[in-house]
């Protein structure tokens, strides 16, 4: 089956019992033991729950992995893949890296003994150069969160391998409908479910997925030890949500792409970054080893004074963080998803306070090239003066 055909079947047929079509909520925390030394395979719900059995299987083979796990959150996902590692081990990472994972490395795990280098994994001689004895995975965000740039994933993996070192690639932004990292050779996938796996803005949630028996029970070991796991509701909202992925996906990209050619027009913007767009620098790569571009768009204004007042006359996108719901949100990353990174650094990025990032929804996208383009037009008229 096509991963379209196996993310509608989610759960289908699963509950042999009754032959519920939407695999129902199993909210039980304990289970009956048939008779001594048995199990029917649950025994406590921190350890393994029905409803949220049927979501993990379900990312598991999305994501052409061996084992999925699920967790309460995004961040409480990678903070689980952290456990791996051990006090003196050494991490590189992205260079442009989303706020709330710097913040989890720098202010959490920085005082257990992790180190991490930040590096522009595009330029695959640098990442070769940041690589230590002590250095134990390459951990990936692509495309970057905010600024888009893409890493070759097979560059790194290639690397990695030959090094020991694991591969971690942070697949929020693509999800499965676009790339796949474990095909490319990565060992472990993470998502923040929140976004686009959920896609409704309902449900807060983390993703795992595993490729290899040795690193899948480590893994299980850690979920069930640190015990970060998702509730059963939350579980069946976001197979609900994965029913839906192929259909959203295409529509957020399509409206992403329309967005994105539009920015690029506007006096207002200085800079457009938006992999789709055939001029974006690592637009051959991404094409190389995905099926599409998703729908995530950041773009710079003229003046940090335009923020403020583009912001303000926003009517139809919301000015909020997240992203990857049905609904167009535009997040600053400055006060927002990035505040926790020291401004010296977000600068050196360059996540500068003239940046703005789109999660392109799944509205007409007339409408929204409409509200972009009249809240564009009033972030020119600053103080009476037309800059």
């Amino acid at each position: 089956m096509q991963l379209e055909t196996k993310l509608v079947q989610a759960g289908v047929g699963k509950d042999e019992k009754t032959g519920a079509v939407n695999f129902p909520v199993y909210y039980a925390t304990a289970y009956r033991h048939p008779t001594l030394g048995q199990s029917t395979g649950y025994d406590y719900t921190r350890t393994a729950n029905p409803t949220r059995s049927v979501l993990e299987e379900t990312i598991a083979e999305a994501e052409s992995g061996d084992a999925g796990f699920a967790c309460a959150s995004g961040m409480a996902a990678v903070h689980t893949v952290m456990g791996l590692f051990s006090q003196g081990d050494h991490l590189i990472v992205s260079l442009d890296l989303y706020g709330g994972t710097y913040r989890l490395f720098e202010q959490v795990l920085s005082r257990y003994g992790l180190t991490f280098t930040y590096v522009d994994l595009r330029d695959i001689q640098k990442v070769a150069e940041a690589v230590r004895p002590e250095t134990k995975a390459i951990f990936v965000e692509t495309p970057t969160n905010p600024l888009m740039q893409i890493t070759d994933i097979r560059e790194v993996v290639q690397l990695a391998k030959r090094h020991e070192l694991l591969t971690i690639v942070d697949n929020t932004f693509m999800t499965p409908y676009c790339q796949r990292p474990l095909e490319l050779g990565a060992d472990i996938v993470l998502h923040s479910a929140t976004k686009y796996l959920g896609g409704h803005n309902d449900v807060l949630a983390g993703l795992i997925v595993t490729k290899g028996s040795q690193l899948s029970e480590k893994i299980r070991f850690l979920h069930n030890s640190i015990g970060a796991v998702l509730g059963p509701q939350d579980s069946w909202l976001l197979v609900r949500g994965m029913k839906t992925l192929a259909l959203r996906m295409e529509r957020h990209q399509s409206n992403a792409f329309a967005v994105a050619s539009k920015l690029k027009e506007h006096s207002a913007v200085t800079e457009v970054f938006y992999p789709g767009l055939a001029e974006h620098p690592d637009h051959d790569v991404q094409k190389s080893q995905a099926s599409g571009f998703s729908g995530m768009v950041s773009f710079r204004l003229k003046s940090v004074d335009q923020v403020g007042v583009f912001l303000q006359n926003l009517r139809l996108v919301s000015f909020a963080e997240s992203l990857g719901g049905v609904e167009s949100l535009c997040t600053y990353p400055t006060t927002q998803t990035h505040a926790d990174i020291p401004q010296e650094i977000r600068e050196y990025v360059g996540v500068c306070d003239r940046l703005l990032r789109l999660s392109v929804g799944i509205e007409h996208p007339d409408d929204l090239v409409a509200d972009l383009t009249q809240a564009l037009d009033a972030s020119l008229v600053v103080g009476g003066a037309v800059r």
